[in-house]
């Protein structure tokens, strides 16, 4: 029975059954065109895949009389068994033992040929069944074009007189014009990391070849231009480069003008055996393939030049050079590539395949430029990663949330591999969104609640200055009812109306305020003045219970960043505690100390301490548990949201039992930063 093997046009496939055979295969068509060479073929003949495929099978040997009756006899019989000699990639013969099955169309013409073979063993050579490919012997092969470096090859070949520099710079501009057509896979393992052949395809040379050998191979590719004869080799032994052991690199050209054939052999530079790597590599690929966070590998080498080019021009700060010249930061959208990416990521931008992805950096990040900005900054710095919350857009146009992670290369080199991680946080922004929603109506409904409580308290706030409004308006009244109106004593009268009104105007706004339900709004606020203002909702609470509170501010405090009227609510709350506790008490004096300050490390605190039993020490690490309460009437919230309050501010709260007795809550809220 006859393996698969690869059909028609199935020369440059992905991976076959028929790559791992330890024997040649060889499939050519009617006319003797070879459309599939496996490894073991380049392994016996030294002929590398890209440079045979298309050819004919007679480039290998021309036919005797022998293999024409074998031939005919082949077409008569479906199959042939038997020894023929074949011209190998060095020019020597090698015997061959082959066997050829024939393969038909439907109407019994002629499909194709599949030819299996290996080495005959020589004279007093025992026959050896099955063979392992080393891979010394597998060459990285590579199609490329050459068309772009045809002024360069005309130069040298009119002996323009240039100096040793001048020429080399000469043969590097020749490799970096020239443009990779196809590669092999061995040639994109070695040089390509795990991004595949694909990713190679239409690059410059320049971009995979080791720098300390591309004037060599500008000089071969040269030397084969300039000698005309296609299909002659032209070899150039290398020395080692940490990527083979001592490198042959042997061209000829193609039958297409403009392009040549450039096969590398040679060992790979790693103790460890070929298809270890090979297992090794495989792990890693399914390993990353199928990690659950989106991966992209980016290009940026060429990048690294720059950044190295103006660090030496004396630039060291990068931002403010990236502000003058905004259009680096487009030319970088342009010219860095993603070359390799992983399942999740082809989920997360909604494409078909990884090939989608394989495209400049600047598509996957149009909705936010300054994104591409800080990545830069941080790869000049020379920082080992950076990460920032920010927008990408898909390839179907949505904009995802996500939190964008950069690995930078710990050391600059020719291949300069940037891991982009990509984590879609869009559902999670979304589910915070709402929680900070319900957590605002939470506390809105806790202000209500806090409000009720002090119906009392509020009425006699307002009580007060609309008492005094009435009284002014009486008197105001008699005075003018007079023979002779008082008009001084009325004008005077009427300034207290005024003033009483307004202050019944400014404890009702205050009421609203605390009533409102609205977003927070961040600011830069005066902490002593907030708990000033905090004390007048208690005032009556606090009177008719013959409280003594003592204040405490700071002088010359520093402002504080934090929503009004949310810290106003936390400092209410934890006066109405101290309230209760006292009135829980056991009757000794009742008093409130309320104090503001710096603590040691310079942050800005405010603590309510009071005189009454003190915490429970059972019960002290449970306080800011949610309904966690020790008041028959109480619902065990407030703490809990004086603590989520104080905690998104970036702040901490916590609560103690004084040494000098009585329960003692202190918080800290971060500073506003000094103006400029």
């Amino acid at each position: 029975m006859i393996p698969a093997v690869p059909d028609a046009g199935a020369a440059k496939a992905d991976l076959h059954i028929a790559d791992l055979a330890s024997e040649s295969i060889i499939v050519f068509d009617a006319v003797d065109r070879i459309r599939y060479w496996n490894p073991a073929s380049e392994a016996l003949y030294g002929w590398p895949s890209l440079g045979m495929v298309g050819r004919s099978i007679d480039h290998l040997s021309w036919r005797s009389a022998d293999e024409r009756d074998h031939w005919q006899l082949l077409l008569r019989e479906g199959a042939w068994q038997g020894k023929v000699s074949r011209r190998t990639f060095s020019g020597d013969h090698v015997a061959v033992d082959i066997r050829q099955y024939a393969r038909f169309h439907s109407d019994g013409t002629l499909r194709d040929v599949v030819e299996y073979g290996q080495r005959a063993p020589t004279d007093g050579e025992p026959a050896r069944p099955d063979w392992h490919i080393p891979d010394r012997l597998m060459a990285a092969s590579w199609e490329i074009d050459i068309t772009g470096a045809q002024p360069s090859i005309a130069a040298i070949a009119a002996g323009v007189e240039e100096g040793p520099a001048a020429r080399e710079a000469r043969l590097l501009s020749l490799v970096e014009a020239s443009r990779v057509i196809e590669v092999n896979d061995r040639a994109a393992r070695l040089v390509g990391g795990n991004r595949g052949p694909a990713v190679m395809i239409g690059q410059s040379v320049a971009a995979f070849w080791p720098i300390e050998s591309r004037a060599i191979l500008g000089d071969l590719i040269a030397e084969a231009v300039i000698a005309g004869a296609t299909g002659t080799t032209h070899r150039r032994q290398l020395a080692s480069d940490g990527i083979l052991r001592d490198p042959m690199v042997t061209l000829w050209l193609a039958d297409t003008p403009g392009r040549i054939f450039v096969a590398v052999n040679g060992t790979a530079d790693d103790d460890r055996s070929y298809l270890y790597l090979r297992a090794s590599e495989a792990r890693y690929r399914k390993l990353v393939h199928y990690m659950p966070t989106a991966l992209l590998q980016v290009d940026a080498s060429h990048m690294g030049k720059i950044y190295k080019r103006l660090g030496s021009e004396g630039v060291e700060d990068f931002g403010s050079y990236l502000d003058d010249h905004p259009e680096l930061v487009e030319h970088a959208a342009e010219t860095v590539v993603v070359t390799d990416v992983n399942r999740r990521a082809v989920e997360m931008f909604g494409g078909n395949s990884a090939l989608d992805l394989i495209r400049p950096v600047g598509n996957l990040l149009l909705a936010n430029r300054t994104t591409l900005r800080n990545v830069m900054i941080g790869r000049f710095n020379n920082q080992p990663s950076y990460s920032e919350l920010t927008k990408v857009q898909t390839l179907d146009g949505r904009v995802r949330d996500v939190q964008l992670s950069v690995t930078y290369p710990i050391s600059s080199a020719e291949l300069d591999v940037t891991i982009f991680s990509v984590e879609d946080v869009t559902a999670r922004l979304e589910m915070e969104a709402q929680l900070r929603q319900l957590q605002a109506d939470f506390t809105h409904a806790a202000r209500i609640s806090t409000l009720g409580e002090l119906t009392t308290s509020i009425a006699h706030e307002v009580n007060q200055p609309l008492a005094a409004i009435l009284t002014n308006a009486e008197t105001s009244l008699r005075w003018l009812a007079r023979e002779e109106p008082n008009i001084a004593k009325v004008k005077e009268l009427t300034a207290r109306i005024a003033a009483g009104a307004h202050r019944a105007n400014d404890i009702v706004q205050r009421i609203r305020g605390m009533a409102a339900k609205h977003q927070p709004e961040r600011a830069a606020l005066d902490l002593n003045q907030a708990a000033q203002e905090s004390m007048l909702f208690l005032r009556h609470e606090i009177e008719s219970r013959s409280i003594r509170i003592t204040t405490a501010f700071a002088e010359g405090l520093p402002m504080v960043i934090g929503d009004r009227i949310q810290l106003q609510q936390v400092i209410v709350n934890l006066l109405m505690n101290s309230i209760q506790a006292l009135e829980a008490g056991s009757g000794a004096e009742c008093a409130i100390i309320l104090e503001t300050g710096l603590d040691d490390d310079g942050i800005v605190f405010l603590s309510v301490r009071d005189t009454g039993p003190g915490i429970d020490s059972v019960n002290l690490e449970h306080v800011f548990e949610g309904f966690f309460t020790t008041k028959e009437s109480g619902l065990g919230i407030g703490l809990v949201i004086c603590q989520s309050i104080i905690v998104a501010h970036g702040g901490h709260i916590a609560a103690a039992n004084h040494p000098e007795g009585g329960a003692e809550f202190r918080f800290t809220v971060p500073g506003a930063p000094p103006r400029a």
